[in-house]
């Protein structure tokens, strides 16, 4: 039985702008709030709605994300097209990597053939939201698209790094810029534009019409920004869905409307953490009709150890994961991801702390990001005097110091 709608989310990024915590792994599986993925948000967004026929296509460094997919995502064989599968470039279209994000989906055409879904929905792996995929789905069917592009408004000063759109009063694009240094703004705002968020619904004859098409094309990039939807904009029924309008269960009055992160940069990404531990969060993990998947642990609970009437183990604004030990340390402002001890009279401010992470006594961390395995010993303060901190660290221009994983770092 054909399914109504297959899932290809793009996971083949190198994300050069997130060095060094990519510099073993690609950029969706970079951790993310503790004890996430970032692919975990798209995975669970198909998941949530419904949509079970899911294909990540991989390219770079993607031992990680395959390892991560293969032991959370599994939904047994009995019943049809349910599936989270990797698929890494095979080259059947070519002896060459993937040369856009349309050669990508024109790589693996094969798989759409097999599948023959109704909608095709091509998403991307590297972005942090929530969305109700079958309310795109539905808007594509009653605007009789032959694709369909989510979109969101952001600051005009924010667009050129996004591809802008243009739509009329029904919504149907009439306009592209492909990361502009002139954005257009918004009709009734000049202070926003509407941009791509990389998110497609596809009628599965016209994409693979297209992509065809685009394939033959000698002076063509390959992009579906670029080229493909562009294209179709001329002889197709080409529409933005408003992701405004989408809304998910459980979402509460609190969180940030269309709250979506394009966590391509450092900063970004640190600040997209930091909007997780707030005591009224922009973005909820807490939401039970609406769960943000990961893999499971078998960790026991966090601890938090008291020393005596002055120094009690504590955590102030911050997310503290299964497994981790605070003994009679304070962690305020921060992400604690699983199995991470953090040792006496130490105090970790606006800090990313990754799995089994060990700190020693007596350390003072402030807007640090530390990845996995690292070994850091007592007495070390790393985020104050960021100039001899550039001397062991990677130091970011926004001050955010970089432990790179598997490491041990004595003072």
């Amino acid at each position: 039985m054909r399914p109504e709608i297959l899932g290809l989310i793009l996971a083949g990024g190198k994300g050069t702008r997130l060095e060094p915590l990519t510099q073993f792994r690609s950029k969706p599986a970079v951790p993310f709030g503790g004890r996430y993925r970032i692919i975990d948000f798209v995975l669970s967004n198909f998941i949530n709605s419904g949509i079970y026929s899911l294909y990540v296509l991989t390219q770079f460094k993607s031992q990680s994300l395959t390892e991560h997919i293969y032991s959370t995502y599994q939904f047994g064989s009995l019943i049809e097209n349910q599936f989270v599968t990797c698929v890494p470039a095979q080259m059947q279209e070519g002896d060459h990597w993937y040369e856009g994000t349309a050669d990508a989906i024109y790589q693996n055409i094969n798989l759409i053939r097999e599948k023959n879904p109704y909608l095709t929905a091509i998403f991307g792996g590297d972005h942090i939201y929530r969305m109700d995929v079958s309310a795109m789905a539905k808007y594509h069917n009653e605007k009789g698209a032959d694709c369909t592009v989510a979109a969101i408004s952001v600051p005009i000063e924010e667009a050129t790094e996004f591809g802008v759109i243009q739509v009329d009063r029904d919504w149907k694009i009439i306009g592209f810029q492909e990361k502009p240094s002139d954005p257009k703004p918004l009709p009734d705002d000049p202070t926003r534009a509407l941009v791509s968020m990389g998110n497609y619904i596809f009628n599965t004859r016209e994409l693979i019409r297209n992509l065809k098409a685009d394939a033959k094309d000698e002076n063509s990039s390959h992009d579906f920004g670029k080229d493909i939807l562009p294209a179709m904009m001329e002889d197709g029924h080409l529409y933005a869905y408003d992701f405004n309008r989408n809304q998910v269960p459980g979402a509460t009055p609190v969180e940030e409307e269309a709250y979506w992160r394009d966590v391509g940069t450092i900063d970004s990404y640190f600040e997209a953490n930091m909007d997780l531990r707030s005591v009224s969060p922009a973005f909820n993990l807490y939401n039970d009709e609406w769960p943000i998947r990961s893999r499971v642990t078998n960790l026991p609970p966090a601890k938090f150890v008291h020393l005596g009437p002055h120094r009690t183990g504590q955590a102030i604004n911050s997310i503290v994961c299964e497994g981790a030990i605070i003994s009679g340390a304070t962690i305020k402002d921060s992400i604690i991801s699983p199995n991470v001890r953090v040792n006496s009279y130490s105090t970790i401010d606006s800090c990313i702390i990754m799995d089994n992470v060990n700190i020693g006594r007596d350390c003072k961390l402030k807007n640090c990001i530390i990845d996995k395995n690292v070994d850091i010993e007592s007495g070390t303060e790393i985020g104050y005097d960021l100039v001899e901190d550039a001397k062991k660290y990677t130091v970011t221009e926004a001050g955010f110091v970089i432990l790179k994983k598997n490491r041990r770092f004595l003072t």
